[in-house]
């Protein structure tokens, strides 16, 4: 499990918070679980709260309203479309729907060839500039702002490239 993988980084990280406090460093064990397994599986998520001294409920509460966790497994590459209401006045939930299409999927679902998961998330900070969406993989996110189904595309073949 991580503590055996990672004592040195998970003691690491527990250094750079007081130690009443150890559950401030929830959020970058959540980030090493996933970048282990892929998504934070349900045995990372009862380690992290164990390492942290908190209730596993509270760690899921966290990973399920953060879009940079996952608590499920999903393609190499996750394009995460912003579906809030201002995103979808200005067209968010047609260009979900139409790159979903264009992919033979639906929302939420992974392409047959598993590179690709498209999710609808709330808000990442760019109404402005919507539609947009957030590529994340395991080397970080990206954001991809006043998009079109066609540039989405293009982003996700460059994407595919790089496996």
């Amino acid at each position: 499990m991580l503590a055996e993988k990672y004592r040195e980084q998970i003691a690491a990280t527990l250094a750079k918070y007081p130690a009443d406090q150890k559950r401030s460093a929830v959020m970058p064990l959540l980030y090493m679980a996933q970048s282990e397994y892929g998504y934070v599986t349900k045995e990372a998520l009862a380690e992290v709260a164990e390492i942290v001294g908190v209730e596993p409920t509270q760690v899921a509460s966290i990973v399920g309203f953060y879009s940079l966790y996952y608590d499920h497994a999903g393609g190499q590459h996750r394009v995460q479309v912003c579906t809030d209401l201002p995103c979808a006045l200005r067209g968010a939930d047609k260009f979900a729907d139409d790159l979903c299409a264009k992919f033979g999927i639906k929302l939420g679902e992974t392409t047959k060839d598993g590179m690709f998961t498209i999710e609808g998330v709330m808000c990442v900070a760019a109404c402005d500039k919507a539609p947009v969406f957030q590529a994340q993989n395991k080397e970080g996110i990206v954001y991809h702002e006043n998009q079109t189904v066609e540039s989405a595309v293009k982003v996700m073949e460059e994407l595919k490239g790089k496996k």
